[in-house]
């Protein structure tokens, strides 16, 4: 009989900086859980047999990151609905029958960060979505479930843009505008930023117009990743500026109800991330 916990992971590249390892455990922890949750580089080259090794050696489950979203949903024999959306994902789960299941939790969490936590109702905002990448894709669709009035996609390569633009199907509220237009396409009072520019070290030239008054910013990055967009932000007279912390920590809880059957309380493991980076 084998008694070892159940094992974890996280895939990303890079991943040393990722905080899943310590969420799930103080998740564990709080629900009376024991497992095992590794943080495992995986370089798009190589994610699929990383991906397949560990699944084969008995683990249960992983979330994934940047930049091996959309790989992690083509190697799924099974998926979610809310993966098939979005194209991309971010939680892998044996099946019992030995299938791959890919889920996308992200726009879930983004959505429940700023309803639930920050009290922030989308209804009516005109929306820019900077990215178009696996970040983006994961939480487009959300954002239009939530109400946004319009979601205006900017990316450097638009024709990422426009393949966002055509899956989500809403051609009346769903626009695209080349990364050049952004000093003239107007203000946004939600402006959320799912580019790789943070994590990757590259700094994010925007111009202030297209903050509106009493903007609401987002990055879906948090830490370090986010401090160059937050600043932005704050110098352009955003009434809200926000990381992606928040996000991070409900869509841990997602994957963790999915593989333990429990749903863990997300607010005391975010205020002790948060008193961390305070």
């Amino acid at each position: 009989m084998n008694d070892a916990p159940p094992r974890f992971a996280v895939f990303g590249h890079p991943i040393k900086h990722s905080l899943s390892p310590e969420i799930h455990a103080a998740f564990g922890r709080q629900t009376g859980r024991e497992l095992v949750y590794a943080a495992i580089d995986a370089p798009p080259a190589r994610f699929a047999g990383i991906a397949r090794e560990f699944f084969a050696g008995g683990g249960r489950g992983a979330n994934v990151t940047l930049p091996d979203k959309r790989l992690a949903f083509e190697l799924a024999e099974v998926r979610t609905a809310a993966a098939e959306r979005a194209g991309v994902a971010n939680v892998l789960t044996a099946l019992a029958d030995g299938r791959l299941e890919a889920d996308n939790t992200d726009g879930a969490g983004l959505v429940r960060d700023l309803a639930e936590r920050h009290r922030v109702d989308l209804r009516g905002h005109d929306a820019l979505l900077l990215g178009a990448g696996g970040a983006a894709h994961g939480v487009a669709g959300a954002l239009l479930d939530a109400g946004v009035r319009s979601l205006t996609i900017v990316n450097r390569t638009a024709a990422a843009a426009d393949a966002l633009a055509d899956r989500l199907g809403d051609p009346a509220r769903v626009h695209t505008r080349y990364w050049e237009d952004l000093g003239s396409i107007g203000s946004f009072d939600l402006i959320v930023n799912g580019t790789s520019a943070g994590v990757l070290g590259e700094a994010l030239e925007l111009p202030f117009s297209i903050a509106a008054n009493r903007a609401l910013c987002y990055d879906l990055a948090y830490g370090a990743a986010a401090a160059g967009f937050l600043a932005w932000a704050r110098a352009a007279a955003a009434r809200y500026a926000f990381d992606g912390l928040g996000m991070l920590v409900e869509t841990a809880a997602d994957a963790f109800e999915r593989w333990h059957g429990v749903r863990p309380d997300t607010e005391p493991v975010y205020q002790m991330l948060r008193a961390r980076t305070a």
